[in-house]
């Protein structure tokens, strides 16, 4: 490397990297070490930089805890049955005119609360080529099938030359009429929001993307132009958040939250009851706190701001409202 040019930072991946980035106390390092053989670990330097200590409302977040090892008598690897709801590889089919496609399972970012994290991590489960194709056919053999949502994982990880082939496949299936991608790009990778990508995303039928980010400090200056170029080519945002304690369960977090998201052209869409995945009761905040929050910013913030707050139900029964 030329002098006088730094090296470009990386995504942490190991306690120890964690560790000697000030985010992870030395007596902590074994624990997470315990963690990560089952857990997959990865902090992109976006979010790095961000956080404060592996206690503040984005370490919660982001470092693992010992706390993930124990796993409370509701939990489930499988939460909200995908795996019964898959009749094939990277389809997720739980509503008659909705289906997902999981191309790959990797992320920027590992979520300590995610309700994947039994399957996503960095070996990335890319679908194969004959996976893949079996997955376009069998939503051009659903004509019930009018929205398509690219999900994972995180579809933006993609290269954009793939991605754009695969938005473009599915967008030449007569009866879907929209696509989704949900991602954490734009919040933990803002940087990969570049014009390759721009213009793979570029397609004729209506693309939504579904941004997720659980607190306002993640909204940043680069986030937010990562979400005014996607804007720029009419894609809409929507904004999707976890309700996590000691996170954002507070009215000052969630209304500082929901209008980070407005400022960052984001509207406010799902506040998700957290699904009961393996040793996530840490972050467990019961609905009717949930329901007193969103009562008590009634009035206090704007009607663009609100979310729907949802419970994705058990048993793969889809979302209700709470």
């Amino acid at each position: 490397m030329p002098d006088g040019i730094s090296p470009k930072p990386r995504t942490l991946r190991r306690p120890d990297e964690l560790a000697r980035a000030g985010l992870l106390p030395q007596n902590r390092v074994a624990e997470a070490e315990a963690v990560g053989a089952r857990y997959a670990i990865a902090v992109p330097p976006a979010l790095a930089a961000l956080i404060e200590s592996p206690d503040d409302p984005l370490g919660l977040q982001f470092i693992p805890s010992a706390a993930e090892l124990i796993t409370a008598p509701h939990e489930s690897t499988d939460p909200i049955a995908d795996e019964a709801l898959s009749p094939l590889p990277g389809i997720v089919h739980r509503y008659p005119d909705r289906a997902l496609l999981k191309p790959l399972l990797a992320c920027p970012v590992y979520c300590r609360f995610c309700f994947r994290r039994e399957q996503v991590g960095p070996d990335g489960g890319v679908l194969s080529a004959d996976e893949l194709e079996a997955a376009y056919a069998y939503i051009a053999a659903h004509p019930g099938i009018r929205e398509v949502i690219l999900t994972g994982g995180d579809p933006l990880m993609l290269s954009p030359r793939r991605l754009g082939e695969m938005l473009r496949r599915v967008a030449a299936i007569p009866h879907v009429e929209l696509l989704r991608i949900h991602s954490r790009v734009p919040v933990a990778d803002p940087s990969l929001v570049n014009e390759t990508l721009l213009e793979a995303l570029e397609i004729e039928k209506p693309l939504y993307i579904a941004v997720h980010s659980n607190h306002a400090r993640e909204l940043t200056a680069d986030a937010n132009e990562a979400c005014r170029k996607l804007t720029r080519l009419g894609i809409p945002l929507l904004g999707q958040t976890v309700l996590l304690a000691s996170v954002n369960d507070s009215e000052a977090a969630l209304a500082d939250l929901f209008r980070a998201m407005l400022r960052a052209r984001i509207k406010p869409y799902y506040l998700h009851q957290l699904d009961p995945a393996p040793g996530t009761a840490r972050f467990h905040v019961e609905p009717e706190r949930g329901r007193e929050l969103l009562r008590n910013l009634r009035g206090k913030i704007s009607g663009t701001a609100f979310p729907i707050y949802i419970l994705d139900r058990p048993g793969g029964l889809g979302k209700v409202p709470l």
